[in-house]
């Protein structure tokens, strides 16, 4: 678990720009939403500040994302 938090933080380090495809929460952002990445947890979960206002995390493994640009 430790590495693949580990590998998240360098594959998505702060200030990061990500789309959002798909996330199984009812409260998530719209898909095609664009966040900016402030961190990963130690979960491994995206801490991300979402353009509409929302700052509902990604979990990796079940929701979906695409790298914009750093």
């Amino acid at each position: 678990m430790k590495e693949r938090v580990e590998h998240l933080r360098k594959q998505y380090p702060k200030g990061t720009k990500i789309e959002l495809l798909e996330m199984d929460d009812v409260q998530a952002p719209p898909i095609g939403t664009v966040g900016t990445v402030y961190g990963v947890d130690d979960l491994g979960s995206l801490l991300v500040r979402w353009e509409n206002g929302s700052s509902l995390s990604v979990i990796d493994g079940v929701d979906r994302v695409k790298k914009i640009r750093h």
